[in-house]
């Protein structure tokens, strides 16, 4: 048996970076994957291929009718979600004295109160069939380690932290597992944004002296979303390369 054989996972921000090797590892493992994506239809497109048979939701996961609308769908036509990955996530590369009220909002929006907003949509079937369920938040080493990085950015992953450990306490009886994978630096996402010197640093400080690939991370959120990881819950899986 694969490890995510008969499972139903629906993975925000799937279409690109981390949440669309995710979801392709999700898809190899047995799952049923469904994934959001908020702005470029082609790069949807272009991901369904990729991952098969995944079903696709436009909108952002900061908007809390677009999200009940998705969740309703995928109850309606699987009949419920074993397993939410909040991979929707957004930044920018800026000093605190040129971040904008609307940029902090908006990093928040997206890294926080969409976690928050699918993970509440979820849940309430999830408890209600009393079959458990996982959620894995995608965090940052941002918020493990003392590093240079933008500080909405870095809020944003920080509180996901936090919001984890409540979480997993407070849904913990219904059989229903919270984890946060936080990655250091990747192939993709925030290491495209960075120059190349700060990457140079990242691997010179690194034990194992380079990013991570996209598949390494994904890997992990396959263990943490899989019946492997069954004891697990309100953890926080840091795979940084040895910071």
């Amino acid at each position: 048996m694969k490890a995510l054989d008969g499972k139903r996972a629906l993975v925000t921000g799937g279409t690109r970076g981390l949440g669309l090797a995710i979801a392709k590892a999700f898809a190899a493992e047995g799952a049923r994957v469904a994934i959001s994506w908020s702005k470029n239809d082609e790069d949807a497109e272009e991901a369904k291929k990729e991952i098969g048979s995944a079903i696709g939701f436009k909108g952002s996961v900061a908007d809390a009718a677009h999200v009940g609308e998705t969740v309703a769908a995928l109850e309606h036509d699987w009949g419920g979600i074993d397993v939410l990955v909040n991979a929707a996530g957004t930044t920018q590369i800026r000093p605190i004295a040129l971040i904008e009220e609307a940029d902090w909002d908006r990093v928040l929006a997206v890294n926080l109160k969409g976690a928050f907003l699918c993970s509440r949509a979820v849940l309430k079937g999830m408890i209600r069939r009393k079959q458990g369920g996982a959620i894995v938040n995608l965090g940052s080493f941002a918020s493990e380690r003392m590093i240079e990085s933008p500080v909405h950015y870095a809020a944003s992953k920080s509180a996901l932290r936090g919001f984890t450990e409540a979480l997993a306490l407070e849904v913990g009886r219904y059989g229903i597992r919270v984890n946060l994978l936080a990655p250091g630096l990747t192939e993709v996402g925030l290491s495209t944004m960075l120059p190349q010197h700060r990457i140079d640093e990242y691997r010179e400080k690194s034990a194992l002296g380079r990013v991570a690939t996209a598949d390494e991370i994904a890997r992990l959120a396959v263990f943490l979303a899989a019946d492997a990881s069954r004891f697990m819950t309100g953890a926080k899986l840091v795979a940084d390369g040895g910071l």
